[in-house]
C-alpha cells in the first residue's frame, strides 16, 4: 500500500493540479497584494499554503480510488 502512495505518477498529477488550482487561488486571495506589490512574509507564507492544499487533496484522492480499484480486483 506504501508503494501506491509514493508513486512518481501520482505526484506529478497533484503537482499539476495544484499549480493551476493554487495560481487561481492565489490570485483570488491575494491579487491585490500581488498587484499592489504589498506582498508581506505572511502573505508569501498564505500563497505556499494555497499551493499545498490542493496538492494534498489532489494527491489523497488518487491515492484512495487506485486503493479501491486494487481491492476491487
Amino acid at each position: 500500500m506504501f508503494q501506491l502512495a509514493i508513486r512518481m505518477d501520482v505526484f506529478l498529477r497533484a503537482c499539476k493540479m495544484a499549480s493551476i488550482v493554487g495560481i487561481v487561488l492565489a490570485i483570488i486571495n491575494r491579487g491585490d497584494h500581488i498587484l499592489f506589490g504589498t506582498m508581506t512574509f505572511n502573505s508569501r507564507i498564505k500563497i505556499l499554503k494555497t499551493f499545498f492544499v490542493p496538492f494534498c487533496v489532489l494527491g489523497i484522492s488518487v491515492f484512495a480510488i487506485r486503493r479501491e480499484i486494487n481491492f476491487s480486483d
